[in-house]
């Protein structure tokens, strides 16, 4: 595998340097992509065998502290331009982080991806999972994806072709995200920019904005609220090891110092157990958990 691409696959690569919570093994190998062509040539060199996983921000994403065994693929370059055409849409790669597109096109004078500004992630990540905030949805915004199947084909979907739902993309197996195509409208900066300075006040009242966490924990089983749920069955505050749920926001998982990913996940399983036993709901995991769990004697 380090034959590829002149070298720049990193063998037994430490995971938690690159994700929120900073937990996780090593992955079996690593490598940053920086265009579409790169991305083609990976999928053709690659053993057919070997997982692949490709890793957004890191935000989303709780990597199991006995890592991946396989190929984590870091996008960069290409994958992080954007774009606008015709005054009415934006082009944004998959590695283009949410908030950063949402706060450059309000300078810019562009509206309807304010809400963006409330998303961790990547344009990638957001599309995988319908990612939402403050009412509005990826799939409200979006015109198209262009995605690439293992086999290097790529097709173009619109979000009735993907019949995306409340946080499912519906993204098809075995195919990734390359780039996606946003509605937007001119408007006065300043009016733009009043919305988002908004969204971020709200933002940082209600969600723990500093420590080690992954973003929003459990999905709402609507019509009920995640959070809610979780604080009814005694959650708020509740610790595992080094492994805490927010007190401030109870539908964040922290990591406050050391923990460990078992310890991050035994937690929520413990949440979910109550809910699930004291109130008869399902919660669902919003958070992706990747990897393996480390064994032990």
């Amino acid at each position: 595998m380090h034959s590829l691409f002149n070298g720049k696959v990193i063998e037994n690569y430490p995971l938690h340097k690159i994700t929120w919570f900073k937990v996780g093994g090593n992955a079996d190998f690593f490598v940053k992509i920086r265009s579409i062509a790169e991305l083609s040539q990976l999928l053709k060199e690659k053993p057919k065998d070997m997982p692949l996983f490709i890793l957004g921000a890191g935000s989303n994403i709780l990597m199991r502290d006995g890592g991946f065994r396989g190929l984590v693929v870091k996008l960069a370059g290409d994958f992080s331009k954007w774009h606008i055409e015709n005054d009415n849409t934006v082009i944004a790669g998959a590695g283009v982080l949410d908030k950063t597109l949402a706060l450059t096109m309000g300078e810019a004078g562009y509206a309807n991806l304010e809400f963006m500004v409330g998303i961790p992630g990547t344009i990638g990540g957001a599309l995988i999972m319908n990612a939402g905030a403050y009412g509005v949805e990826v799939k409200d915004v979006l015109q198209w994806v262009d995605l690439m199947s293992m086999n290097g084909e790529i097709i173009r979907l619109t979000p009735d072709d993907l019949k995306m739902a409340y946080r499912k993309g519906h993204i098809p197996k075995e195919h990734f995200v390359l780039k996606a195509a946003f509605k937007v409208q001119k408007e006065d900066p300043a009016v733009v920019q009043d919305k988002l300075n908004s969204m971020l006040d709200k933002k940082e009242a209600a969600q723990p904005m500093t420590g080690r966490t992954g973003g929003s924990t459990f999905k709402n089983p609507l019509p009920h609220s995640a959070w809610e749920l979780v604080d009814k069955v005694g959650g708020r505050g509740l610790k595992n090891g080094n492994a805490q749920i927010s007190i401030k926001h109870c539908n964040f998982l922290l990591n406050l110092g050391d923990a460990t990913a078992k310890e991050i996940e035994d937690l929520g399983e413990e949440v979910r157990k109550r809910v699930k036993e004291q109130e008869d709901i399902n919660l669902e995991w919003e958070i992706i958990r990747v990897g393996t769990p480390l064994l032990t004697l």
